[in-house]
């Protein structure tokens, strides 16, 4: 049915019939409108049996969870999206594996451990938390937070709340980094304490802010933590149960027994992605008709094998044939995992001293020694926003001398269409400064070296960019770290070099 149509039923019709029975029934105050999820390269269709239904999902034994985050973060709410089982893939590893799951398990792993090594399973008490300057600052950013999710979910703008939702699990990771609470166990126990009651605390929160979006999941977080569903927030203002936000560490009391923890995700391989792919592909009757060509194929391939063809008028097609299969095979060799773009941090940043179009800048890739990096951003980035800064970086294109100044990397950037406006491309702050940047259904090692000019950085290159969501992609698969995918800031659909 068309949207349209959809809309005139859910604003006009249906409204119209309550008023009519003169009833006092709770009248709509939001209607949530979306445009259309695309299946792959076309159009789901149930008619054609294109694409994953309800039986479908349930077939591939991805748990309801995944699902449910994934369409919803993947809503239509302004644009038409995309169904990608890559997309799938990356987002239920990195995101909800890497770095959902990831907190929640490090968290209570840590205080279930026996004590010497944890706290036996009990939440610690934590006495002035409020004075612990990193807790103070994860607190305010949780509030902030907080304060979106309510006002995206109060304008039914679903995807936005689970965003906001999932922030609060990056910042609590990386909390819990940069507090290293595994030293400060044995070194400064006082300052453990806060870290793993404000994290539990977080922890809590969280399966809370899901679960909307992800009931069963935010029920086996509860029942990790020992707490009952009815206990949930309801982040009631009038309860002042949104303040709390500002203390996390009050979520949870000293003292509580937290349950046994557990997995709480699986990893997608990229075989069972494969797999998914080609199932889903087309129509049941497309699928039938394409296993029988399959077959008959081999069948006419096994008959040929015995039979010796003549020399006269041959030797040219099996030479084209050979020198095309050979230039296919080749080409399909050429994939993303060629290059070595890594998370890098902009050390420090300056002019170039003969250049004025051109940066020098001295970038920590996870190696020994920073790489001298030239990039010709002077007239789109200003010099203060280089410094400090986390950013993706190919790190095997062929040093270039740049104005008398070799460069070893190079910065990766999105530009807009006519090239008047360039924005770096971000890693998530807590992506490990030298990881190497993955992406869901490619795999292998780096070339060791590429030129600038050769042909498979310039077919990799043209798949390069951002997506409608902002996301850095290669063609529809995103820039992957183990702390999320990478962004650029506000142009969409732009090119990425």
């Amino acid at each position: 049915m068309p949207k349209q149509s959809l809309q005139r039923i859910s604003t006009i019709m249906f409204p119209s019939t309550l008023l009519g029975t003169g009833e006092k029934w709770t009248m709509m105050k939001t209607i949530s409108v979306t445009e259309y999820l695309n299946y792959e390269a076309g159009k789901f269709s149930k008619s054609k049996g294109i694409g994953v239904f309800g039986n479908d999902a349930k077939d591939t034994n991805i748990p309801p969870e995944v699902w449910r985050y994934y369409l919803l973060m993947n809503r239509p709410e302004v644009s038409d999206t995309l169904f990608t089982w890559a997309d799938l893939q990356a987002k239920l590893n990195s995101e909800l594996l890497n770095n959902l799951g990831n907190f929640i398990n490090r968290v209570l792993s840590f205080i279930a451990k026996e004590a010497g090594a944890g706290y036996d399973s009990v939440v610690p008490d934590a006495p002035n938390a409020g004075e612990h300057t990193l807790t103070k600052i994860l607190a305010e950013k949780t509030s902030k937070w907080v304060e979106q999710y309510l006002d995206a979910m109060e304008k039914v703008k679903l995807k936005q709340g689970l965003k906001s939702a999932m922030g609060i699990s990056s910042d609590g990771n990386a909390y819990l980094q940069e507090s290293q609470f595994w030293k400060l166990y044995k070194e400064d126990p006082a300052a453990c304490a806060i870290v793993m009651k404000t994290s539990v605390g977080l922890v809590y929160l969280l399966a809370c802010l899901l679960s909307p979006f992800m009931p069963s999941f935010s029920d086996e977080v509860l029942r990790q933590l020992n707490l009952s569903p009815e206990e949930n927030l309801s982040l009631s203002e009038e309860k002042g149960e949104i303040a709390k936000a500002k203390s996390p560490w009050d979520f949870v009391p000293a003292g509580h027994r937290i349950g046994k923890p557990a997995p709480l995700f699986k990893e997608l391989k990229d075989e069972d992605v494969a797999l998914h792919r080609e199932k889903y592909a087309g129509s049941q009757a497309e699928r039938s008709s394409k296993a029988a060509a399959d077959a008959e194929a081999n069948k006419v391939a096994n008959q040929l094998k015995g039979t010796k063809l003549s020399d006269g008028g041959t030797k040219k097609g099996p030479k084209k044939q050979s020198g095309g299969s050979k230039s296919k095979t080749a080409d399909a060799d050429i994939t993303v995992a060629k290059l070595d773009i890594r998370v890098g941090l902009i050390r420090k940043a300056e002019k170039h001293p003969d250049a004025d179009s051109l940066y020098v800048e001295e970038i920590d890739v996870g190696e020994d020694t920073p790489r001298t990096v030239v990039s010709g951003l002077v007239k789109f980035i200003p010099l203060e926003e280089m410094q400090n800064r986390k950013v993706c970086v190919l790190c095997n294109l062929k040093p270039v001398a740049m104005r008398g100044i070799k460069s070893h990397a190079m910065v990766l950037a999105a530009s807009n269409e006519d090239h008047t406006k360039v924005e770096l491309v971000e890693p998530p702050e807590s992506a490990a400064v030298g990881e190497r940047v993955t992406f869901a259904g490619y795999s292998g090692e780096p070339e060791a070296s590429l030129s600038g000019k050769s042909k498979t950085w310039e077919k990799l290159a043209a798949e390069l960019h951002s997506n409608g969501e902002l996301v850095a992609c290669y063609k529809d698969v995103p820039f992957t770290t183990s702390a999320g995918i990478c962004k650029v800031k506000t142009i969409a659909n732009g090119e990425i070099r």
